[in-house]
């Protein structure tokens, strides 16, 4: 089998950051898959699933109520590999084009301070499995470290 495009990225060079992960043509239209990179791989201590979870909750909440990006998110959700999230768009965008979306997105989620949308055994299959406290210094941490005067070399993959 060949390797998909994710795998054939040298993650011992990755920082985190946003980079565009793919591009795909769906019946015409370029759908956008971006690798939000919160921690680096094989170097910082992974995300743990409680508050990779409670970002999940958060952050697509916010994405399909964003009056812009709310009808061109088709995804949003964590890599297995708990290093990050992956973020699909219709569009074809680079990793600029959502720069100030991603600051706005994790800045609401570090101080997000109420009940997380959907954590109720009625609306989740694992409710119980979210840290908030964790989600918001996780995404503050993201904010503050990574996104905010990022550099173009969190902005393409490494070569």
């Amino acid at each position: 089998m060949d390797k998909i495009a994710s795998f054939t990225i040298d993650h011992t060079k990755l920082l985190p950051g946003i980079y565009v992960s793919r591009k795909d043509n769906v019946n015409g239209n370029v759908i956008t898959t971006f690798d939000l990179r919160v921690t680096r791989p094989n170097y910082e201590p992974v995300m743990n699933t409680a508050e990779i979870h409670t970002i999940e909750h958060l952050a697509a909440t916010y994405l399909r109520n964003h009056e812009k990006y709310k009808d061109i998110t088709i995804y949003f959700g964590p890599m297995g590999c708990r290093t990050g999230f992956y973020l699909l768009l219709a569009g074809d965008y680079q990793s600029k084009d959502i720069l100030e979306l991603v600051i706005e997105m994790f800045d609401f989620i570090s101080k997000y301070d109420d009940e997380v949308p959907g954590a109720s055994a009625k609306d989740c299959g694992n409710y119980l499995d979210m840290n908030l406290p964790m989600a918001r210094y996780v995404a503050k941490k993201y904010v503050d470290e990574v996104l905010v005067n990022i550099e173009m070399n969190r902005l393409v993959y490494p070569e």
